[in-house]
């Protein structure tokens, strides 16, 4: 597209104070122009990110293309080797050396494979032979999972004098009158919310075995299954609410619209209970919740009984939740020092450079620091952040006026310095972390799912992803297997009182196990 050129007044024409009015604002334009050119190349950044990744990302791709040149390379010398024959040649090679195989875990069962000689007897002078010892040697197998049919059969006894029938009670089910079992389910709805396969993948691997469960038959387990669990769930948020300090954080979630077979964005809200870096032995625990949009209505519902400090990023539609004082706001330093990287890599600007560099010693800190009690946490913090925080503050306020105030360099600043008196809340109390990472890892599982099974059916599915997300994510905080904890939480729940469902939460599950349920 060529542009159509500007024609420009009769220069001679004009006075001086004209010409010096001209120029002034031809040089406005041309500054806005340059700094509309600098955003555009930021955001075209940006996007590269987001559609090639990061670079730690993308070194990773390369170590495990290296990683698989290597295994074809030892795999072509393993296939080869054997096949070489002929005279040695007169060049001594130290043999290369070889890994020292680790032993195969304990706790995997041992099917044992006794090999005794074809002859039992001496073969040379036909005596009778004893034990001398053994080798020994171990060998990894795998085994498919495959299904089991569970009969149970309930006999019906009749008395031959008064012809009473007796006869034991059904075993519950935790769908009633369901074909799945506990084991079942579990393995379904953890290949869905866990694995991020989606139930018409899963169908057709079933199919493969021989067993016909097609994918609405899965999708009506989940909902049961769901309905199931809804006590429980409702007990994981009571006790995630209950919490000093909560991290928040939502992501969008494309949900199908009935009718027009299109899709719109829904959200998947997450609230994190996690005190573990701040010494609290207090168990670790993620409640998710579904909304059909992001307004901020649906935050000021899920925390309207929340007091306490909520650690989140900039989103409008929590400021009304610190308007009363019943909740203070601790903002993410990850969401600062992101802005200025996507600077430094975008356009190499050394404002945004100093500023990751200046951010770098905080995070050094709060590793050394994690684990420690509040206490200790505070005062390190105060002694060794707080000059570090100072003069970053002062730095920035004196690199504000150089910048155009609409660059880009300036919107990170003032994003950041808009923050500071909120951020700054965590050098007074230890319990508040340096960012809200804690809450952006338990949202990574519904970003794989969501490129995976690319939507939720309708509302409904979301509000179901939450509750399974919910356990799931839970279990995997407390150290165990999501598939072993939902096995046991089905084998359980139908008989369970409601009054002490919290007894099947996955900490207490830890504790009080009827099966092996650790990671």
């Amino acid at each position: 597209m060529v542009a159509t050129p500007i024609a420009l007044p009769d220069l001679d024409a004009l006075d001086a104070a004209a010409l010096k009015a001209l120029i002034l604002s031809q040089h406005v334009e041309l500054l806005s122009h340059r700094s509309e050119i600098e955003h555009l190349k930021l955001l075209i950044a940006k996007l590269r990110r987001m559609q090639f990744g990061r670079r730690s990302e993308k070194v990773e791709r390369q170590i495990e293309q290296l990683e698989l040149k290597l295994e074809e390379l030892e795999a072509n010398r393993s296939e080869v080797g054997p096949q070489l024959s002929g005279p040695a040649l007169p060049i001594e090679a130290a043999p290369p050396a070889s890994k020292k195989r680790h032993p195969l875990p304990e706790h995997l069962p041992r099917i044992v494979h006794t090999h005794l000689p074809a002859q039992q007897s001496c073969p040379g002078c036909g005596g009778a032979m004893k034990k001398l010892g053994e080798d020994v040697s171990e060998m990894l197998e795998y085994i498919p999972a495959s299904f089991t049919v569970l009969r149970h059969v309930r006999p019906r006894l009749c008395c031959a004098g008064c012809e009473i029938v007796v006869q034991a009670p059904a075993p519950s089910r935790p769908i009633d009158r369901g074909l799945a079992g506990p084991g079942l389910l579990a393995h379904v709805l953890t290949a869905k919310f866990c694995d991020h396969l989606p139930m018409y993948r899963q169908s057709e691997i079933y199919a493969r075995e021989g067993v016909d469960l097609d994918r609405s038959t899965l999708a009506r387990w989940a909902g049961e299954a769901s309905a199931l669990v809804a006590p429980l769930v409702e007990a994981l948020r009571r006790y995630v609410l209950a919490a000093e300090k909560l991290h928040g954080d939502d992501t969008p979630v494309p949900v199908l619209a009935p009718g027009n077979g299109k899709t719109r964005t829904g959200r998947l809200w997450t609230y994190v209970r996690d005190d573990r870096p701040a010494g609290s032995e207090d168990a670790p625990a993620a409640w998710f919740a579904y909304s059909p949009d992001r307004k901020g209505e649906h935050p000021q519902r899920h925390l309207k009984d929340f007091k306490g400090i909520l650690q989140a990023d900039a989103y409008a539609g929590f400021d009304k939740l610190y308007e009363d004082g019943s909740i203070f706001e601790a903002p993410c330093m990850a969401h600062i020092r992101r802005k200025f990287f996507d600077l430094m890599e975008a356009q190499r600007s050394p404002i945004a450079t100093e500023a990751v560099q200046r951010i770098a010693p905080l995070y050094a800190i709060e590793k050394e620091i994690r684990g420690r009690s509040p206490a200790e946490r505070q005062q390190i913090r105060d002694a060794r952040a707080r000059p570090l925080l100072d003069a970053m503050k002062i730095w920035l306020e004196a690199s504000l006026p150089k910048l155009s105030r609409k660059s880009d360099n300036a919107a990170a600043i003032h994003y950041a310095l808009a923050r500071w008196d909120a951020l700054m809340r965590y050098l007074d109390d230890g319990r508040i972390e340096i960012d809200n990472s804690a809450a952006e890892r338990a949202l990574r599982a519904v970003a794989v799912g969501r490129r995976n099974y690319l939507f939720a059916g309708s509302d409904a599915g979301g509000e179901r992803a939450a509750v399974f997300y919910s356990l799931v994510g839970t279990a995997k905080l407390n150290g165990l297997d999501p598939e072993a904890y939902l096995r046991e939480v089905f084998e359980r729940i139908a008989d369970h009182p409601v009054n002490r469902i919290e007894e099947l939460l996955p900490w207490h599950i830890a504790k009080n196990p009827l099966n092996a349920v650790a990671a």
